[in-house]
């Protein structure tokens, strides 16, 4: 398996920001982090975003922030993986390189407040409201700019972000796997595949342990330490999460939605629904 922790934007050393377009049925699905700031918006496709303690899920018309090295995965649901799917994962991204103006930034007192964005590190953000908006417009433009006027486009998305306000929404908790070494970054990625993989059906601390190949209580305290959640409320939210896309799009019973995603008892399941929702299932799925 690739080592994600070495995980690299294509780009040149002198590149101060790159524009992806990716294209295909499903999103990269490796845990993965790099020290370029990321702006990404969601065009098609939907899925589970991990980044730290943060499990949530992402649609068309999302936009993400993250900061340098913030780990993260945008994981396409089950079904953009089956072969021969029509299905189609479409987003635009910008990669913001520090780096290259790291100079530049220290010394200019023009680029002063680019300082604050060192800040953001291992984070990661959703951008909502008029600011998203304003994001999007841009990212149709900055597609076919070149040069100068590129330069020019990223600083202008920069200074949206920064004027964001309370349409910058942070996501994940700060102090969370930064700077993931090699090793953990590796062993972490072999956890997360398997849970993302296995979610549904039974999974024992025993199982998810082997994985990583650790001991269950050097397990539990790895993985408490990378995500401030034990094993057993992590699998829990990603159940919740994909019992909440089922409410909104199926017709499928309460019951039968608790039990495909993994939940063997009913009670059980409303419980840990309200409790993480605020919400029963009934009530979510009149609401949505």
């Amino acid at each position: 398996m690739a080592k994600v922790i070495s995980f690299q934007v294509p780009k040149s050393q002198r590149e101060f920001v790159r524009y992806q377009e990716d294209r295909g049925p499903h999103f990269y699905d490796k845990l993965h982090q790099h020290p370029q700031l990321q702006l990404t918006v969601i065009l098609e496709g939907k899925g589970q975003l991990l980044s730290g303690d943060y499990v949530g899920r992402f649609q068309p018309g999302d936009v993400y922030f993250l900061g340098e090295n913030a780990p993260h995965v945008f994981r396409s649901d089950p079904e953009f993986f089956e072969k021969d799917t029509q299905l189609k994962s479409a987003g635009n991204t910008i990669f913001f390189d520090f780096q290259a103006l790291e100079k530049a930034v220290g010394e200019l007192d023009e680029l002063q407040s680019l300082r604050k964005f060192g800040g953001f590190q291992g984070l990661c953000f959703q951008i909502q409201g008029s600011t998203a908006s304003q994001i999007k417009e841009l990212f149709d433009t900055l597609g076919l700019s070149e040069g100068l006027h590129r330069f020019q486009l990223a600083f202008k998305l920069l200074v949206l972000v920064d004027q964001a306000g309370e349409d910058l929404v942070r996501l994940n908790e700060s102090g969370l796997m930064r700077a993931f070494s090699e090793k953990d970054g590796s062993r972490m990625d072999r956890v997360m595949q398997y849970v993302l993989e296995n979610r549904f059906q039974p999974i024992s601390l025993e199982d998810v342990a082997e994985k990583a190949n650790l001991s269950k209580e050097a397990f539990c305290r790895f993985f408490k330490l990378r995500t401030r959640k034990t094993f057993t409320q992590y699998l829990q939210q990603l159940r919740i999460n994909e019992a909440q896309k089922l409410l909104q799009e199926t017709e499928l019973g309460i019951s039968e939605i608790a039990y495909r995603v993994g939940f063997e008892n009913l009670s059980y399941f409303n419980r840990s629904f309200k409790s993480i929702t605020g919400k029963t299932p009934r009530e979510f799925k009149k609401s949505s």
